[in-house]
């Protein structure tokens, strides 16, 4: 049975067409008959595509074709804008709108560098016209002055993504947002040092681009989630609520990372070319408590010399390690606990009591004898266990060592093969 839309009460008209958001759609409808137009001013969402104006016929300019739409619209509560506008476009919108608008996404690379930075107000300075925000969303920004920005105080969410920053930029953007609980910078350069103390933040997920020597000091006292990219130095104090926790650094080193108890510390990711030692041993000694971890690590080493992880004891790790249920684990750390001694002290009674699941990436011979000891020690004292994933990369040796080690892993395999698979 079909229903004619000309047949519907003008109340669920509207309701059905208050639900269009693409400005295109929108445009459309008040073409149709007036009673669709009609719904317009009732739509809560506004959402310009990046081409929105590709094909453009009419005389008007599209900051004024935006204008006109968000004039006719009685309670705006957000506005998504990834076609091309102007400060001053954006600063009449918000002049409408701001005072109701909650979501606001714009993608503000449409500008070159010399134009941003003359620009006055910046298209930066004009957000501030939209007071009541709760989550604001920049794509492709120059942040090389300060925004001048009032204080957000109903702003939850802030997210920023390819963007190029100053220190002090940063700094004046996030004192203007004091109430976040959500903050996410992903492709950012520029920033060297950033020091972030937010009351009420509990997701953080800081990516920044470049040499990878920044550094982070952070006090947020209802943290829960943290991500950490490109940054050598990082201090995080208040972590009594900290469940997840990743670190890596793709082009620089971690040098350097100072945290509380991470008593309420769940999943632990660590990856990055080179790691100090005293970093990483750090981080495994306050994870005591970790359910899930997950290491990427090349080397360790102090500066520039590359050195392989020092022997690790399999015993004290797994003892100090009580809860953990998943293991994801890569070559350095794996051939860490492979050394001739790490199984030297194992009891009669020893036992790794929760350990669900191990995935083990493989990539080298070298100590064959000593790693298929390591895979059936895992094997042997995880009671618990339900999964052995063991990842071969692509060995490094041509020599026959390599064909004898994998045959050996396979051999492993179909002996336990309820358990263990290859990859």
């Amino acid at each position: 049975m079909y229903i004619r839309m000309d047949s519907l009460p003008d109340a669920i008209v509207h309701y059905i067409l208050s639900n269009l958001n693409n400005a295109r759609d929108v445009a459309i409808c008040t073409c149709v008959s007036k009673r669709w137009k009609d719904a317009i001013p009732y739509l809560r969402s506004l959402y310009f595509p990046r081409n929105s104006f590709d094909n453009l016929t009419s005389s008007d300019c599209p900051d004024t074709i935006v204008w006109k739409m968000i004039s006719s619209i009685v309670c705006l509560e957000e506005l998504v804008v990834y076609s091309p506008f102007s400060s001053a476009g954006l600063a009449s919108w918000l002049s409408l709108v701001g005072s109701t608008l909650k979501h606001l996404e714009l993608r503000m690379d449409n500008l070159s560098e010399y134009q941003v930075c003359v620009e006055r107000p910046s298209k930066l300075d004009c957000i501030s016209g939209a007071k009541n925000l709760e989550s604001l969303k920049l794509w492709g920004v120059l942040m090389i002055n300060s925004p001048s920005w009032d204080v957000f105080h109903k702003l939850k969410n802030l997210e920023i993504v390819g963007a190029r920053l100053s220190d002090p930029a940063l700094s004046t953007a996030l004192r203007a947002c004091p109430n976040l609980t959500n903050l996410l910078l992903l492709g950012c350069e520029g920033v060297m040092s950033v020091s972030i103390q937010l009351p009420l933040l509990e997701r953080c997920k800081l990516d920044f681009y470049g040499s990878g020597n920044s550094s982070l000091s952070l006090s947020c006292p209802k943290i829960e989630f943290l991500e950490v990219q490109g940054c050598s130095w990082i201090r995080v104090r208040e972590t009594k609520c900290l469940r997840n926790l990743s670190i890596s650094n793709n082009t620089g080193r971690v040098y350097m990372v100072d945290f509380g108890k991470l008593a309420a510390l769940e999943s632990l990711t660590m990856r990055g070319v080179q790691w100090c030692w005293d970093a990483i041993n750090k981080m495994l000694q306050w994870a005591s408590e970790v359910k899930h971890l997950y290491m990427k690590v090349e080397f360790t080493g102090d500066f520039d010399t590359l050195q392989p992880f020092p022997e690790v004891d399999f015993v004290d790790f797994f003892n100090s390690h009580p809860k953990l249920q998943k293991f994801d684990i890569h070559g350095a750390m794996f051939a860490a606990l492979c050394q001739k001694n790490s199984l030297k002290n194992i009891e009669s009674g020893f036992v790794i009591p929760c350990l669900e699941e191990v995935v083990v990436t493989v990539r080298s011979p070298l100590n064959a004898e000593q790693k298929m000891s390591t895979l059936e020690s895992l094997l042997k004292y995880g009671k618990n266990l339900k999964a052995m994933v063991i990842r071969i990369l692509q060995m490094k040796s041509s020599h026959s060592s390599s064909d004898d080690f994998f045959d050996e892993i396979c051999r492993f395999r179909c002996i336990n093969r309820k358990i263990v698979r290859i990859e």
